[in-house]
């Protein structure tokens, strides 16, 4: 019989899973390891045959209540001998009695549901080149400038937990590039961009309306000198697939937003760009 075991891995070690990702086309952060180990590091799997890496999977614990799975990949050559399904079966029992959100495949939509998943909208992935502006407009500040703890609390509107460690980690990461606006004392938006091995992701970006969340985009791409750019906006919200395609970004590939239960009541009409599908 096939000596095939899993463990998990070494916070060193995910670079290996986003490695993966990469040769999957998903095109992960150029510091993404580093911020993903921050949330949980024994959530992260390698499933082996005699030493040598077959498959990975990720359900970070954010909270409780709440874990979210990624990096589901098994080796090519391999896949259909049901390494995939014993990794996943270790993701699931790591999560316990967590609801586990996901950015699936669309086309594994319906081995998902035999988990227990279920389809709570798509997010498609937008990319273009786009040029920057000159500058960035004058309502819009640097996100350091806002305390951690406020920006903690607006993430918490739009994300079914609260992820204090990421976001510390996330927002101050070399590369990282992120922005805000405050309107009448509270923030009303704020975003980062960030370096990916093609091009600039912007994720998180988040705003009251479309044209704070315009205001946001502009001043990340000035930041940057524009260049390939990728956002991933949820479908359902209508404004922020026309921010998208108004920058003469065009859709790249949809993924399906699922999870196993209910979650916290969220705005995401707010929501003009998703984090990560790696970690939600």
């Amino acid at each position: 019989m096939t000596n095939f075991t899993i463990r998990t891995m070494h916070p060193k070690e995910i670079s290996l899973a986003v490695d993966w990702a990469a040769a999957e086309g998903w095109n992960p952060g150029l510091v993404d390891d580093v911020c993903f180990a921050s949330v949980d590091p024994k959530g992260f799997f390698i499933g082996e045959i005699d030493g040598a890496p077959v498959a990975t999977v990720s359900c970070v614990n954010y909270s409780a209540g709440f874990s979210f799975l990624g990096f589901y990949i098994v080796r090519p050559d391999l896949r259909g001998k049901r390494y995939g399904l014993q990794i996943w079966n270790a993701a699931i029992a790591h999560a316990d009695a967590r609801v586990i959100g996901l950015d699936g495949v669309v086309a594994q939509q319906d081995n998902y549901k035999k988990s227990g998943f279920q389809l709570a909208y798509a997010n498609v992935r937008y990319g273009g080149m786009v040029t920057a502006p000159s500058a960035a407009r004058p309502e819009v500040i640097d996100l350091s400038k806002i305390p951690l703890a406020d920006v903690e609390a607006d993430d918490a509107t739009v994300f079914p937990a609260r992820r204090p460690a990421f976001l510390r980690t996330w927002i101050g990461s070399p590369g990282h590039v992120g922005c805000a606006v405050v309107r009448d004392g509270r923030l009303a938006g704020w975003g980062v961009i960030r370096p990916c091995r093609k091009g600039f992701k912007i994720g998180p970006l988040v705003a009251d309306d479309r044209a704070t969340a315009e205001a946001l985009l502009s001043a990340l791409l000035a930041k940057v000198g524009g260049g390939e750019i990728f956002l991933d906006a949820p479908s359902i919200n209508r404004d922020a697939v026309a921010l998208a395609e108004g920058i003469g970004l065009a859709p790249v590939f949809e993924t399906a937003r699922m999870y196993t239960g209910a979650i916290p009541p969220l705005r995401l009409e707010r929501v003009f760009g998703v984090t990560t599908f790696e970690l939600g």
